[in-house]
């Protein structure tokens, strides 16, 4: 559930947008902003924190981003644990996707749309624009509504609270966007998805299905069409982009099946979700059977009390994946997981290290190996390796935290604190950070090439912080 008291903290939070003359923000005060909304999303029970999932939409975004207009720019692609069907963009580059529209899009040329669509808002800076003229007020509404839809999943009741809480009424002035703009995300947002090799076909179709949809949705329109309005005579712009386009054919990816079974897998008690899937393989009611055996072995893992006719089982399941995606990263993850649920450690990390000499950046195969070497006393093991994570995935806060875990069962304080100090700079805590850096200078038991180096860190994070008071 969310805390409604952390809205006034973020609007405290919220970065000086400077003279009321200026017309957008400046790059750095966009991600200062959207990364203090984004340290209330990562701490609701909203926040969809799976690894498998967020591999997937990173991939997906990074490869809509590398054909953008601005292909360099700051993204950070999130999925939200909400069944409505809705995306949205925050300022900073952070995008969000609901579950709902990933499991509502019948083939992933829909989804990837609307993920281009969001993309183009922030390329276009339609957030910076919307920002700097409602200034602060404004924002700190936008930023508790933000994190209030999160709270529609699980209570609708709190989600309203939180509108009223946080003055932020009526939702659609605060996140709609105009017209305008929403014509322009769709021009630059059709053009990304065609430069991504996706059928841009797809994206009036879902749309066209999403506007029929809203006759018969109970208390109004889909999410995405309370904040992103949807005309007769916008789809009919995007028919007529995308009429003179080539036709592309574009099949689904073993990720977007499996992907989307493993939500399936997520979600409700494990008791319903693991007939849900017996059912669809034993009478073949499925788009994707390899999907289907990938959700039934998700699902089962989350039961209690497994025996070994159970992990006999799921290790059957396995292998038949295997005989169809033999190096398929998921299925690599997912059998180190069965083993090790069986008690054969031995065989699980074998699992993830042969996915990890296949795929040495995927964050569910570095954070379930570094959990099985945590697990089983190798914590100097764990630390070795991921430090050579941390060289490899880029910009990646997890790591760091379980480094910090690592170096913590070690004794070594120093590095446990320098490793929590780069974790909250990612996380958008610059002023956290900097009191791990000093509690890792009063630690003693570095040597002096780490002293050093804290030492060094912390005279730049006082110094970039001292820069970023000087500016509000």
């Amino acid at each position: 559930m969310l805390a409604l008291s952390g809205f006034p903290v973020l609007a405290q939070e919220l970065p000086d947008l400077g003279d009321a003359s200026q017309s957008t923000l400046s790059p750095l005060q966009e991600r200062r902003y959207g990364a203090a909304v984004m340290r209330q999303i990562r701490a609701s029970s909203a926040y969809l924190d799976d690894a498998e999932v967020a591999d997937y939409i990173g991939q997906i975004g990074f490869t809509l981003v590398s054909h953008s207009p601005d292909p360099g720019g700051h993204f950070e692609f999130f999925v939200v644990d909400n069944k409505a069907i809705n995306a949205f963009a925050l300022p900073g580059g952070y995008i969000g996707v609901h579950s709902g529209l990933i499991l509502a899009a019948q083939s992933e040329s829909e989804m990837v749309g609307v993920i281009g669509h969001e993309i183009a808002h922030v390329t276009q800076r339609h957030i910076a624009r919307m920002m700097a003229a409602q200034k602060k007020t404004g924002i700190a509404s936008l930023a508790a509504l933000a994190v209030a839809l999160l709270a529609a999943s699980s209570s609708p009741d709190l989600a309203q609270a939180a509108i009223v809480a946080s003055q932020a009424v009526p939702l659609q002035s605060a996140l709609s966007f105009s017209r305008d703009h929403e014509r322009e995300a769709d021009r630059i947002g059709l053009q990304i998805v065609e430069k991504s090799d996706y059928d841009v076909h797809a994206i009036p179709v879902f749309f066209e299905r999403l506007q029929r949809a809203s006759r018969v949705y109970e208390g109004g329109a889909p999410s995405y069409l309370r904040t992103h309005p949807l005309t007769f005579e916008r789809i009919a712009d995007i028919q007529s982009r995308t009429s003179d386009l080539p036709y592309r054919q574009v099949p689904d990816s073993i990720d977007f099946h499996l992907v989307r079974a493993r939500l399936i897998a997520l979600d409700g008690p494990a008791e319903d979700a693991v007939p849900r899937f017996e059912n669809r393989i034993e009478q073949r009611k499925t788009s994707s059977e390899l999907a289907s055996r990938y959700g039934l072995v998700v699902a089962s893992l989350r039961l209690k009390d497994l025996g070994a006719d159970d992990i006999d089982a799921m290790r059957t399941q396995v292998d038949k994946m295997r005989a169809e995606a033999p190096e398929h990263p998921m299925i690599l993850s997912l059998a180190a997981q069965v083993e090790i649920s069986g008690g054969n450690t031995q065989a699980g990390q074998a699992y993830y290290r042969r996915g990890l000499a296949l795929y040495p950046t995927r964050k569910a195969l570095v954070y379930g190996y570094a959990e099985s070497l945590m697990a089983t006393n190798q914590a100097e093991q764990a630390a070795e390796f991921l430090d050579r994570s941390i060289a490899a995935v880029e910009n990646d806060p997890r790591l760091y935290e379980m480094k910090a875990r690592a170096h913590d069962v070690l004794g070594q304080r120093m590095a446990k604190h320098r490793s929590q100090a780069e974790a909250l700079l990612l996380r958008g805590n610059l002023r956290a950070a900097i009191e791990q850096l000093r509690l890792a200078q009063a630690s003693a038991d570095g040597d002096f090439y780490e002293r050093s180096s804290v030492d060094a860190r912390l005279r730049e994070l006082v110094e970039f912080d001292a820069e970023l008071r000087r500016r509000e």
